[in-house]
């Protein structure tokens, strides 16, 4: 492990899920993911049954950070500083909380100029 700490977003486990990347694929470090992450996943419509199991074996191996007062403060303040969804401000604000850089390919997040973003070539 080489110390580095990434936020998995929501379309990273979609991908890995569907065999568009592997986890070999990603950057090495610690990673980890939010609960609006594991709520957006596990409720993906079209997420057939194995694509489910896969996904909560994944989320078993994975930490999911739950909201925490610190977390919820951020978010607040990410969400009137530029205007975010309420969901991907609270994924920007774990992501602060953690030290960590967020792996998506969401182009939203690149604005928000207090986190560190890296995409994945899918």
């Amino acid at each position: 492990m080489n110390g580095n700490r990434f936020l998995l977003d929501t379309n990273i486990l979609l991908y890995v899920t569907g065999n568009r990347i592997k986890i070999a694929d990603l950057p090495e470090g610690e990673f980890f993911t939010s609960f609006i992450t594991e709520l957006e996943v596990l409720s993906y419509p079209s997420l057939t049954s194995q694509e489910e199991n896969q996904l909560k074996h994944l989320l078993q191996e994975i930490p999911v950070i739950d909201i925490t007062a610190e977390i919820k403060e951020r978010a607040i303040a990410l969400r009137k500083s530029y205007r975010l969804k309420l969901p991907d401000a609270i994924i920007a604000a774990t992501t602060l909380q953690l030290g960590a850089t967020l792996l998506t390919n969401d182009k939203s997040f690149l604005v928000i100029k207090e986190i560190q973003v890296q995409s994945i070539k899918v």
